[in-house]
């Protein structure tokens, strides 16, 4: 009972307004007074005052060399028992020429198997010890426990030393290179990534070159066994060594395992050096179907990695784009344009690079540029104010602090001393020189770096809507059209009139004999085709069902889940949401579209369908492949273009206002050629499916299109 009666107690205290809680304890015991505390009032309206630059004391390191010229440096970190390697070869840049990517081939091909090790091997001594061990044309880099540390040099010299680089496995390096170039195709970014680079440094300098799938498919073992023996040198490479290991140990074992590796001759070679455009320079890839523009302020820089000017340089760099500063609170926070707009200014060896850069809507295309190019031209000519100086350079001592946390930073530190003949002190004193940068330092390299006036300007984007108001950024008034493969073309130049006596049937009717003859395809009533596609790691199925004269279907899932589906039937259709349970009637536009595919092959029936073909000429793509273009006006107005192989009169691309759906890898079945690869292309998306199983004249039911 009292024990209830107490609970009782307490549930009411506890359920009493704040005021009456105080009260019962008053009665209790006396209340003590404490006196009010005087809180500080904050000015909101003021930006905190930034705190005092960091003192910090960079980690030291100890080096030595090997007879064969390696060079080794050691830092010693003994707070976790692991240890890492970090090879570096310093080789001169490369022109590749017709087999433009076999440096990186064979550098991913050292990771596949030694004269004593195949690649499953190495995987699993890798994997039992819990180490990681890449590759790469410009070295290597591997990580252990120290416990496991002999056994991972012994795998890493075998690798370094000893490759041998098999067919098979270059193969595998190409298929999954040529799949990656295909999905570059359709990503704005790499397009100004691959475009930006030719035409800053030019198609015969190293830095310009531009793989694609001609030199892919050119690349052999020869190439890569070449580069391999005359590059891979002891005498141009540095080792950093980090982690639970001292000098003295490290000495021994380095000499064991890589004392043997052969010293020799590394050619050195020399390029031109690419300059500046003299006027701002106007570039644009037209991707017709894009909704936003990436666009690229880019131009060459001979800017040294540690010259007097490497600090000033990026701290000027930092204030106009180098995180959350000017071009960002410009065109993200003042006007709502784009997620992000930054500027980059990369000092090199050979030849460094400024950009600035930001993806925008078509609309604001032309006023985002304005902004860039009004920022650019801001940092020269105003001087940065106090507060905002000391802001970025507290920045940035804060980001050199913090990357002093992993040891790997010292031994960078280490080899980049060496690489560029850097000072013994000029890390130790980074924060001591950036801190001494003044806002006259700042102007001085924004004015000698900072060059809106001899950019080339690149945007990647819809030609038709953005192209007109970008030729107020040329001085000469005229924009430099270019593919994506940096390839430049004359826009109104660019069709070649067809062979006399060609037209658009003729290319058509060559179609469909390439694909099979008309008596063949007129056989077939129906056609089952099911594809496959990946969307942020969901596997996504396609399949479509074809019911000639006058059915369709078509649905979108994953598994079992059912996102939408669009069935046609003799003149009517829906589109079918099971997530939303919606079910929508199709409109003339739709209902003309699936008509065409329930023929199953709807260039056989042209006529009847009242569409009218026009040959516009031949149009020349990426590597001088030429394509028929066939215009396709249907009778409700709407318009599409068919791109058709010169060479195998196949159609390998469609645009219509709304999508393009690009065609490749041809196979045939049943005597009958079908795509085998689709990639489609919508409002700035892009999706690849590749076709899993296709069957023809499998008997489908006419059920299976009924619409309820």
């Amino acid at each position: 009972m009292k024990i209830k009666t107490l609970s009782i107690f307490f549930t009411v205290l506890l359920s009493l307004p704040l005021a009456a809680q105080v009260k019962t304890k008053q009665i209790q015991k006396k209340a003590v007074v404490v006196p009010p505390v005087q809180k500080e009032l904050l000015d909101r309206s003021k930006r905190p005052q930034p705190a005092p630059a960091p003192v910090i004391k960079i980690g030291d390191y100890q080096s030595f060399e090997l007879a064969n010229g390696l060079k080794v440096f050691v830092v010693e970190n003994h707070k976790i028992p692991r240890i890492s390697y970090s090879l570096v070869l310093d080789y001169s840049p490369i022109l590749e020429g017709e087999n433009a990517g076999y440096i990186d081939f064979a550098g991913q091909l050292l990771r596949t198997g030694t004269t004593t090790r195949t690649k499953d091997q190495i995987d699993e001594a890798i994997d039992f010890i819990g180490a990681s061990l890449n590759t790469s044309a410009t070295g290597a880099t591997a990580s252990c426990l120290s416990k496991h540390n002999e056994e991972l040099l012994g795998i890493m010299s075998d690798i370094i030393m000893n490759p041998q680089f098999k067919q098979e496995e270059l193969e595998k390096i190409r298929t999954q290179t040529l799949s990656a170039l295909e999905a570059e195709k359709n990503e704005p970014k790499a397009i100004a990534t691959r475009v930006g680079g030719k035409l800053v440094y030019g198609s015969n300098h190293p830095y310009g070159e531009i793989m694609n799938e001609e030199s892919v498919k050119k690349i052999n073992l020869d190439k890569c066994n070449e580069f391999y023996k005359s590059f891979f040198k002891p005498n141009i490479g540095y080792l950093a060594i980090v982690g639970d290991i001292t000098l003295a140990e490290a000495k021994p074992l380095i000499e064991k395992y890589l004392g043997n590796w052969q010293r020799g001759e590394v050619l050195a070679t020399n390029f031109a050096t690419p300059k500046a455009p003299s006027k701002a320079t106007v570039a644009i890839v037209d991707r017709a179907n894009s909704v936003q523009s990436t666009i690229n302020v880019t131009y060459p820089v001979d800017l040294k990695p540690g010259s007097p000017d490497a600090i000033k340089a990026k701290v000027a760099n930092s204030i106009l784009g180098g995180g959350t500063f000017r071009l960002f609170n410009n065109l993200r926070e003042k006007h709502g344009w784009t997620y992000g707009a930054y500027s980059s200014l990369t000092p090199d060896r050979i030849i460094g690079r400024f950009t600035a850069s930001a993806e925008v809507r078509n609309p604001v295309t032309d006023s985002s540029l304005t902004q860039i190019v009004y920022e650019m031209n801001r940092i020269r000519t105003e001087p940065v104010p106090d507060d905002e100086l000391s802001m970025v350079k507290n920045f940035m001592m804060g980001n050199f602090g913090r990357s002093l946390e992993n040891p790997q930073t010292v031994a960078d530190f280490a080899i980049n001393t060496a690489r560029y003949k850097l000072p013994n002190d000029y890390y130790a004193s980074y924060l001591t020189n950036l801190a001494a940068v003044n806002a006259t330092d700042v102007q001085t390299m924004a004015q000698k770096y900072i060059r809106p006036d001899n950019a080339y300007i690149l945007v990647v984007g819809k030609a038709e809507e953005v192209a007109p108001k970008l030729k107020l950024f040329s001085k000469t008034g005229q924009i430099q059209y270019y593919d994506i493969q940096g390839n430049w073309y004359d826009p109104n130049i660019k069709l070649k009139p067809a062979p006399e006596g060609v037209t658009a049937d003729i290319v058509v009717n060559k179609y469909i004999d390439a694909i099979g003859g008309a008596k063949k395809l007129k056989k077939v009533k129906d056609v089952t085709i099911q594809a496959t596609s990946t969307m942020q790691g969901m596997t996504i199925n396609l399949d479509m069902y074809s019911l000639y004269p006058d059915k369709f279907l078509m649905q979108i899932g994953s598994g079992a889940m059912v996102f939408a589906k669009q069935i046609y039937n003799a003149g009517k259709g829906v589109s079918i949401s099971p997530m939303n349970n919606e079910t929508k009637p199709m409109e003339a536009a739709e209902l003309e579209g699936f008509k065409e595919q329930s023929l199953c092959f709807g260039e056989l029936h042209y006529a009847e369908l009242g569409y009218k073909t026009n040959l516009l000429g031949i149009e020349e793509q990426a590597g001088g492949v030429q394509y028929y273009k066939v215009e396709v006006t249907k009778p409700s107005g709407n318009k599409s273009t068919d791109f058709y192989d010169v060479s195998t009169n196949l159609k390998m691309k469609s645009e219509s206002k709304e999508s393009t759906v690009e065609f490749a890898d041809y196979k045939a079945l049943d005597g009958i050629m079908f795509p085998y690869t689709m990639n489609q292309s919508m409002q700035g998306q892009a999706i690849k499916f590749i076709v899993s199983n296709i069957t023809v004249n499998s008997k489908i039911k006419a059920e299976m299109f009924e619409i309820k």
